[in-house]
């Protein structure tokens, strides 16, 4: 069992002083957060597309990282950046997220602001395991999951990217109670489930079985594939 996902990154990736990282996708950004707090003489890029958490980490950046944590509202199909700027880019739990035919741009995108031999770290939640089982009651991701997947395959085969090192890992996922995990699971600011309360009394009574005195925890099956910008 993982319980944090930078030591998989700083495993596989040789983080140096002075790189510049891209995140796409960042969310609440806490893993590059921790990365940069890791890794002092880096700076970064975040970006997110939805506007409602993109306010979220301006209202709350921490004091210490400004000069160095740059966020952005603003898409992987549509990177605001400069040809072969960035030396890392991190697609965590994001790439899915992307339609389906907008996934080709957005990697095509990624190589663009990449140095040659600059890494792409893309990590997915495979579709596997109980709390995939309760999720998929309102949202099933199965088929963006594959094609996140088919993606990454596609553009290995343009032979502008080495996939360079794959890890798959199990990481704990916990809830305190049901609440935080309808307010985090049912109702994110970026998608809109349409929960009814039909469905939100079936989600429900899928959780509380896994939810004791001390919330609910679930294993999480993750998939990571590190790929490296040929030159070109």
């Amino acid at each position: 069992m993982i319980t944090n996902e930078v030591d998989v990154l700083t495993a596989l990736v040789p983080l140096g002083t002075g790189l510049d990282i891209i995140e796409l996708g960042c969310g609440n950004a806490r893993l590059l957060t921790e990365l940069l707090q890791r890794c002092p003489g880096c700076n970064a890029l975040a970006l997110e597309v939805d506007a409602v958490q993109h306010a979220k980490n301006l209202a709350r950046q921490p004091d210490d990282l400004k000069p160095r944590l740059r966020f952005v509202q603003a898409s992987a199909t549509a990177i605001p950046a400069e040809d072969q700027r960035f030396d890392l880019a991190l697609m965590l739990k994001s790439l899915h997220h992307i339609p389906q035919d907008a996934m080709p741009s957005a990697l095509a995108q990624t190589w663009r602001v990449l140095r040659p031999g600059g890494w792409l770290y893309v990590s997915e939640p495979v579709y596997d395991g109980a709390l995939n089982a309760i999720v998929k009651l309102y949202n099933d991701e199965g088929l963006v999951r594959a094609a996140a997947q088919a993606a990454l395959d596609q553009a290995l085969q343009t032979g502008q990217w080495e996939q360079v090192a794959e890890r798959r890992f199990d990481m704990q996922a916990h809830f305190p109670n049901w609440e935080s995990f309808a307010q985090r699971m049912l109702y994110p600011s970026f998608a809109d489930h349409h929960i009814t309360d039909a469905l939100r009394h079936q989600v429900k009574a899928a959780f509380d079985p896994h939810c004791g005195t001390q919330g609910a925890s679930f294993t999480r099956p993750m998939h990571v594939r590190l790929l490296r910008r040929q030159p070109g």
